[in-house]
């Protein structure tokens, strides 16, 4: 299958999505709902028409696309811990795909929490934390750890960690889906120029 530069930056959107959020829960202990939600729901699409689909329409990722514009641009001021984060979870990502059983470690403890759903919202403690239990049994063997840095306060919260953890695993998610459409590493490194024009101009439609 043949998948556009759009498809592309939007998978990627969604690791800087999903680590913008998981920063704000560690920093100030909360995250925009929206671009939570959009991250949580990506882990439950297995047969999605595309990509937008994954994430509830390509308009929920605008905070994503903004992120990854901030750092390559600058012009919001660069974040590193976000990077950093984003960086982590595309080498977990690779560590990851090379473990089949892993993966369907992690395949089995999504569809019961997918069955969850019919009786709780897509960010209820129970979910959240049914996610954030399959990530620490699985992502959090792995190395690197990711080490989230953050307010003592916040990340000794038990829903906050939950939450941390959920949106890692999402993460995760959007990594592979990165590399399912065509993403690499030498893309981001010598092909940004691309990756920034095709952001900017998906992100100038969204907000139309």
């Amino acid at each position: 299958m043949n998948y556009s530069e759009q498809d592309k930056i939007l998978a990627l959107a969604g690791c800087f999505q999903a680590a913008w959020c998981a920063k704000g829960i560690a920093r100030r202990g909360i995250a925009d709902t929206d671009a939570m939600e959009a991250a949580i729901h990506s882990l439950f699409q297995t047969d999605a028409d595309d990509v937008p689909s994954i994430y509830g329409g390509a308009e929920k990722l605008a905070p994503g696309l903004r992120q990854f514009i901030n750092q390559v641009r600058g012009t919001g001021g660069r974040d590193l811990e976000i990077s950093r984060y984003v960086i982590a979870l595309m080498q977990l990502e690779r560590k990851l795909s090379a473990n089949p059983d892993m993966l369907g470690r992690i395949g089995e403890g999504i569809d019961s929490a997918r069955d969850r759903l019919n009786h709780f919202h897509l960010l209820h403690t129970n979910i959240l934390g049914q996610l954030a239990d399959i990530y620490s049994d699985t992502i959090s063997t792995l190395q690197p750890k990711i080490m989230v840095q953050g307010e003592p306060l916040h990340l000794q919260n038990p829903d906050n960690q939950s939450k941390i953890r959920a949106l890692l695993l999402a993460g995760i998610r959007s990594a592979m889906l990165w590399y399912q459409v065509g993403g690499r590493r030498r893309h981001i490194l010598f092909g940004r120029r691309k990756l920034l024009g095709t952001a900017e101009n998906l992100l100038n439609e969204l907000v139309v």
